[in-house]
């Protein structure tokens, strides 16, 4: 038994980005496949990288369920890997199972509304590993579309700071869906947390959501106010979802300052304390910026979900999970800008909106509209 429907696709070749939405077919799931029934997927930041990567999005020919985008230079020889190939796009969603294989945890799961992360969500249909989806129960699709990345990133997050025994953590572009799960779980799990946000209306967004220490780093005294959180939180550890520019090297250059006030004699190699910052995104795509002005104890490393999954085991992933589940109508809210079919969201206007990663503006894709 075949089940027919579409399917966006994204390929990268002789220096231009093709994306469409294509007739594909899905043959009957084997082992612990189960096939989902889309409803609901989000356009997450980590989806772009396929989906429209480095692109000249304002100079592509758009038509109908389709765009083509010129590919500049060095970003198509850089990805010389996928050139030639049709990808799929979409991390995660949610939908209902309509067939399974025939392992014991693919036919529990027939006829239920699960998320899942298949990596090909931007479509009517696809196949997710049974040990992956997280059923749903009463909870909708749309509700339950953003129930891995950005959730189980924020938890992972807080679960590295205890692993790493600090007991603060430094975020920043923390207005973000992802922010203010954190903020929330920051609260719940008695982590102190320093927020970064570049905006006046953002400040007071996480301030009504109970945040503590919330800095603009658009004020004249965005520094100051950065030591003062640190200061007051022992924040040594930080995410950074920018990666480009000097958002690194800010948080260094306030902790380090911090540490050294709290020196009782002076060092000419700096402090001791050991400062920590991770980069788990590109929304800006230039180099990141360092500065000599903090000492020798710092390590700035990449954080990625998966890899930290593997690291921390099955019964740390099966309780975040669990987590995510009782809290999705609440502490893993999600919310968003607008919803569009797989045809609409490659049109100009939608393309070039979801693809400036603007704060708290994320869209929604819902396959079958």
């Amino acid at each position: 038994m075949t089940t027919n429907g579409k399917q966006l696709f994204s390929t990268l070749a002789d220096g231009k980005l093709t994306v469409a939405v294509e007739e594909t077919e899905f043959a009957a799931p084997t082992g612990n496949q189960v096939l989902v029934q889309m409803e609901a997927a989000p356009i997450n930041p980590s989806d772009l990288a396929i989906l429209t990567s480095a692109a000249d999005l304002e100079n592509a020919e758009y038509s109908n369920g389709k765009f083509v985008a010129t590919m500049p230079e060095p970003f198509y020889s850089a990805q010389k890997g996928r050139h030639g190939q049709r990808l799929p796009v979409g991390n995660e969603g949610a939908g209902t199972v309509i067939a399974a294989g025939d392992g014991d945890a693919a036919q529990a799961l027939i006829g239920q509304r699960v998320a899942c992360v298949p990596g090909n969500a931007f479509s009517q249909y696809c196949y997710a590993d049974a040990g992956m989806c997280l059923p749903l129960g009463d909870i909708s699709s749309a509700d339950g579309a953003s129930a891995f990345v950005n959730p189980m990133t924020a938890l992972g997050f807080a679960e590295t700071a205890r692993m790493e025994q600090q007991g603060a953590i430094v975020h920043l572009a923390a207005a973000s869906n992802l922010g203010q799960m954190l903020v929330k779980i920051c609260q719940e799990d008695d982590l102190q947390l320093v927020n970064i946000v570049r905006k006046a209306e953002q400040v007071e967004l996480l301030k009504g959501l109970g945040a503590t220490h919330v800095v603009n780093s658009s004020d004249d005294d965005y520094h100051d106010q950065l030591c003062a959180a640190i200061d007051a939180t022992d924040a040594y550890l930080g995410f950074d979802p920018i990666g480009g520019g000097k958002t690194v090297d800010s948080c260094f250059k306030a902790m380090e300052q911090v540490a050294t006030r709290k020196m009782s004699e002076y060092s000419r190699y700096g402090s001791n304390q050991q400062k920590k910052m991770y980069i788990y995104g590109r929304l800006d795509m230039g180099p990141t910026i360092l500065t000599p002005s903090y000492g020798f104890g710092w390590t700035l490393s990449g954080w990625l979900l998966t890899p930290f999954l593997a690291h921390a085991g099955i019964e740390v992933m099966t309780r975040m999970r669990q987590r995510v589940l009782d809290g999705l109508t609440s502490t893993f809210a999600s919310s968003y800008k607008r919803s569009v079919s797989l045809e609409e969201m490659l049109t100009r206007d939608a393309v070039l909106d979801y693809s400036a990663m603007k704060t708290g503006e994320k869209y929604l894709v819902t396959p079958h509209a």
